[in-house]
């Protein structure tokens, strides 16, 4: 009986040589070694052939995950990301060198055996034997490969890995088969370039190529003697021989391979003698994965790619397929972003808003009529430590987004007004709308239901100097709340209803925005930038939707071969009529001129917009565009905690904020400098007729300078009664502060969730 060790199981060398005895017998296995001395031994039971015979033969060799380079829509490189930093070259691309350092130290004999070196097997035992461990071992670069293959099969599942790489006779009879397949079909020159291009160098570089970039900052094709002796040192204990953490243990292990190129004739005694005295010269590049280190401060919008990649079935039927790909990497993806724009976002809510601010902001800008997203971004920086965040504010929850997006304010009532004119009503339609009053008992909605006041809820305008009649014009010049509710009962909330759903207008969550008046009026439900951007980017279109895109195309590179992967397409459709969209560009130009926007207004440019604050001004919004550009400003608490009266934002002191005098400064700069040197052309205007008789509160038409009262009103009244039923939905915040986690409560009642 074989002795046993104290713990139970037999020890090291009895399992090695438990391992040669069924190798050896297998006669299946030395058949197809390439050994002249041992190749017609025979040995194996008959039922041990068969045994064997019955494993698969077709080792399936996964492509090798690599890098994933994101560019912009020029080309420059945003950010790299990978499960395993990879590059994948050809033999021709790696050092001579290198070929030779890794052969001499890990299987000098590679040239001379098959699959199997039997002879290396039994010198193995042999010292192992003698030193009563496993102080040798006997794998082939062949079989060293196939494990790796095991393992990079296996992925990042713990499982799988361990399967991979658990030393039972099983697995390694099985990799014997594999092996004698691969020598078989790929030979030495492609099995030495597999291997050196799938092998784990340490410090996160896969492959030989990566392993040079780390190391030495250098490619795998100009690796010196001293370089690539140090690199084929490391692969059998990328951990114990790392030379970042433990320079004296790889500069012996570098010389160890030195001497064993010489003895085997690589190299001469003194080419290594020579080498063995030369500093390691690290030149050490720091990894860089992921969307964190990305550059122009868009890692908000790198996040935003990458989860377009995870979720659209274009890339695979299943979340796991895309998974897959994505992890699979070697991917080149260029996108939308246009360095021009994502600048121009980033330094004005650089110089705007503080990343330290008790608020943050968040900027998108559009393409009209391609739904390209050419800038995003956010005051807070991408990350997990104070004053950062993971989350997008610019974009729904599903892309990384708030739970809710945040109340738009006033930044809706132009949807209700486009409904309006699709509906028939006049460009100078007129309405009562006094400073206070009731909302209607009853408005019409899509079902046979219709939204009834029961709680006897009101609602006020800005100012006491707000009273009607009002036009059209006049009354979104300055944001007249009690209008856009009597418009709203006018015509009904469907034709709204309608009308968002053409221009892609849900709420952060997905959910439709719901059909109560303070929602289809005054924006207290909550919205993302994005989301406003784009809607906003149909006006400027004359009535075109288009879906928002981030990518334009990608290269996949697998097994040196490129080829091009289908991407999702804008999707335009006819939101509204050219009519409809000129007469929402002239009234909103009426904002920028002289209302409740004139603080965003740009020069030189056609340019239209409107603004919105929310109650107890916990949010505030400018949302603009000009033919040829779109954009969305958001300025509030990602808590939704924080009520901007009496704050200083970006060094400025307010009182109280207001959509004109906060995110329209970020917007006009932004847009100015997204602009520079582009083209500028005209919307086409529509005569609107004047009103017959002067309209009360005219004298009142720039809020955000506090004139008259305190201003005319860049927001609705103070009700706070965000009603549904009487009740409002919404979650509470678990971060310290607005950088961090965060769960936006949302209203879907009857209170003035916005202000003009």
């Amino acid at each position: 009986m074989p002795k046993k060790r104290s713990g139970g199981g037999l020890s090291p060398t009895q399992q090695a040589a438990k391992f040669l005895g069924v190798s050896v017998l297998a006669g299946a296995v030395l058949a197809g070694i390439a050994l002249p001395a041992f190749g017609a031994l025979g040995l194996a039971a008959k039922g041990s052939v068969e045994s064997f015979d019955e494993l698969p033969a077709n080792l399936k060799t996964p492509p090798l995950s690599q890098r994933t380079t994101i560019l912009d829509a020029e080309g420059g490189q945003i950010a790299t990301v990978y499960s395993r930093d990879r590059t994948v070259v050809d033999l021709k691309n790696i050092s001579p060198y290198m070929q030779k350092a890794i052969v001499a130290i890990e299987d000098s004999r590679f040239y001379e055996h098959g699959a199997v070196d039997l002879k290396g097997m039994l010198r193995a035992l042999n010292k192992n034997v003698q030193s009563s461990g496993v102080s040798q071992g006997a794998s082939t670069l062949t079989q060293q490969y196939v494990k790796n293959v095991f393992v990079e099969e296996a992925g990042d599942d713990p499982t799988k890995v361990a399967q991979a790489t658990q030393q039972t006779i099983g697995r390694k009879i099985k990799e014997l088969k594999y092996a004698i397949q691969v020598e078989e079909e790929l030979g030495k020159k492609k099995i030495l370039e597999n291997y050196l291009n799938i092998t784990f160098f340490g410090e996160q570089a896969y492959g030989v190529e990566a392993a040079s970039q780390r190391y030495f900052s250098t490619h795998a094709k100009d690796l010196t003697l001293p370089q690539a002796a140090l690199l084929a040192g490391i692969v059998q204990s990328p951990t114990v021989y790392d030379p970042v953490k433990d320079d004296v243990t790889a500069t012996n292990r570098r010389n160890v391979v030195l001497k064993r190129m010489a003895e085997v004739g690589d190299i001469t005694e003194a080419e290594a003698a020579k080498a063995q005295k030369s500093p390691l010269d690290l030149k050490v590049k720091q990894p860089k994965n992921g969307c964190i280190t990305a550059v122009k401060g868009a890692s908000f919008f790198c996040k935003y790619v990458e989860r377009v990649f995870l979720s659209d079935p274009v890339f695979g039927k299943t979340k796991e397929v895309r998974a897959k790909l994505w992890n699979q990497g070697g991917l080149t993806i260029r996108t939308t972003l246009e360095p021009q724009s994502q600048k121009s976002v980033q330094d004005s809510l650089k110089d705007h808003v503080y990343k330290s601010d008790r608020v943050a902001a968040a900027a998108t800008l559009v393409e009209p009529g391609t739904g390209k997203i050419l800038g995003m971004g956010q005051s807070k920086p991408y990350g997990y430590g104070k004053n950062e965040t993971e989350y997008n504010y610019s974009v729904n929850a599903s892309m990384g987004g708030s739970n809710y997006g945040f109340p738009t304010g006033s930044t809706f009532k132009p949807f209700v007004a486009a409904a309006a004119l699709e509906e028939g009503r006049p460009a100078n339609q007129s309405y009562p709308a006094p400073y206070e009053m009731p909302y209607p008992d009853t408005v019409q909605t899509c079902s046979s239901k219709p939204w009834t006041n029961q709680g006897n809820d009101k609602l006020e305008n800005e100012s006491e100097s707000e009273k009607g009649p009002y036009q059209l014009k006049k009354a979104m010049e300055l944001s007249v709340n009690t209008y856009f509710v009597q418009m709203l009962a006018d015509i009904g909330m469907c034709p709204v209803v309608k009308m968002t759903d053409k221009l892609g207008v849900v709420q952060g969550n997905g959910d439709k925005v719901p059909e109560v008046p303070s929602s289809m009026t005054l924006g207290s439900t909550g919205l993302s930038p994005l989301t406003m951007a784009t809607a906003y980017a149909a006006f400027a279109s004359r009535g075109m939707y288009c879906t928002p895109i981030a990518i334009e195309s990608i290269t996949q590179t697998v097994g040196g071969t490129k080829k091009s992967l289908e991407v999702p397409k804008s999707t335009c459709s006819r939101a509204m009529s050219e009519k409809t969209a000129d007469t929402i560009n002239t009234l909103l130009s009426g904002v920028t001129d002289s209302g409740t926007g004139k603080q965003a207004g740009l020069s030189g440019r056609a340019n239209a917009g409107k603004t919105g604050t929310t109650d107890s001004r916990k949010n505030a919004w400018f949302v603009g565009y000009t033919p040829n550009l779109a954009g969305a400003v958001w300025v509030g608490s990602a808590t939704q905690k924080v009520e901007m009266t009496n704050i200083t934002i970006g060094g400025v002191y307010h009182s109280q904020v207001y959509g004109g005098d906060t995110p329209g400064p970020i917007w006009r700069d932004a847009m100015t400098g997204a602009l520079e040197g582009k083209e500028a052309p005209s919307f086409n205007l529509v005569n609107i007729p004047n009103p017959p008789a002067k309209d009360k509160g005219d004298e009142n038409d720039d809020d955000d300078n506090g004139d008259d009262n305190g201003g005319t009103g860049d927001d609705d009244g103070f009700l706070t009664g965000l009603l549904t039923n009487g009740t409002t939905n919404g979650g509470n915040s678990t971060g310290g502060n607005d950088g961090g986690t965060f769960f936006q409560g949302q209203s879907n009642g009857n209170g003035n969730g916005g202000r003009g």
